[in-house]
């Protein structure tokens, strides 16, 4: 008995003090040109960055603008690499809205999983647009009795940061200078991602007394585009294991009810245990928080 003791207390030592690990996440899906790109191209940036480092993500589909032949195309780059698609509703309703009912996400859902339910690499993982689950008990109690229903499980994100805010001031510096150097942009993207990292990692700790597998959210864009491969280089460099974001929700932490429903999985356990207000914010990302730096870099 005293053995299988100590072989336990190994475990849970190894899983405490090994490398934080981290998976990659991708919101929405865009068939858009970018400054200096076709859509074709910086999409394809994007996927050989992720085969060159032998990853494999998670892709989150807003089916509504990808319901025509960039929209398979695109689809079918993704799902013939490996990736798994999600689901990330039709329209990208806010679900913490009073006008958009239990009935229209509902719609939303089935919609989309009508859409991508023949892909060879679907999954029913569900991503809550702006990760908003319902602003009162009824509407969270009910959309988690629908996702239960149709099997699907929440496709937490347990690192949430603003990628996309980033991303939409590069792509206004590069339409107004195509030449422009965007060094700094991505000094201050990547900087930005490790720092939200970091932050969520520290609480998940303490939350959890081990280092749990990390859904990082970013969204599919010219920003990732340009800088994944950095970034990769970069979470590999500062000792973290980068792992398949499929895999990654096997953790237990994933099949945590929370009370606070919305935002970062982490930042709502956070909240629920009353120990981290003064760590809190509320939103707990948004792009209020770089403005002002990114004013005073010039970016």
């Amino acid at each position: 008995m005293r053995s299988i003791f100590l072989v336990l207390l190994l475990i849970i030592s190894l899983a405490s003090y090994g490398q934080p690990s981290i998976s990659f996440t991708f919101d929405d899906g865009s068939t858009s040109d970018r400054p200096g790109y076709t859509f074709e191209e910086w999409n394809e940036m994007l996927l050989d960055k992720l085969d060159k480092a032998d990853i494999r993500a998670v892709f989150f589909i807003k089916a509504g603008g990808l319901v025509n032949e960039k929209g398979k195309y695109l689809l079918n780059s993704w799902n013939e690499r490996g990736h798994k698609i999600g689901n990330h509703t039709y329209t990208h309703p806010n679900f913490n809205r009073e006008d958009v009912s239990v009935s229209d996400f509902k719609r939303e859902l089935l919609k989309t999983d009508s859409l991508i339910r023949n892909y060879s690499n679907y999954v029913k993982l569900f991503r809550f647009p702006y990760l908003k689950e319902g602003s009162s008990t009824p509407k969270v109690d009910s959309i988690r009795q629908i996702l239960k229903h149709y099997h699907y499980s929440n496709g937490h994100v347990t690192i949430d940061a603003s990628d996309w805010y980033i991303d939409s001031r590069l792509r206004k510096r590069l339409k107004e200078n195509p030449d422009a150097n965007i060094d700094e942009f991505k000094s201050y993207y990547l900087q930005h991602l490790y720092d939200r990292a970091i932050y969520y990692e520290d609480l998940s700790f303490s939350l959890t007394g081990r280092h749990i597998d990390h859904t990082l959210l970013l969204h599919h864009n010219l920003s990732a585009a340009l800088f994944l491969d950095d970034l990769i280089k970069m979470f590999r460099s500062k000792g973290w294991k980068i792992m398949s974001a499929h895999e990654a929700f096997d953790d237990p932490i994933f099949d945590q009810a929370t009370k606070h429903a919305g935002e970062s999985l982490i930042w709502a356990l956070a909240k629920d245990s009353g120990r981290f207000e003064k760590q809190l914010r509320y939103p707990a990302e948004d792009s209020r928080y770089e403005k002002d730096r990114m004013d005073k870099l010039g970016l």
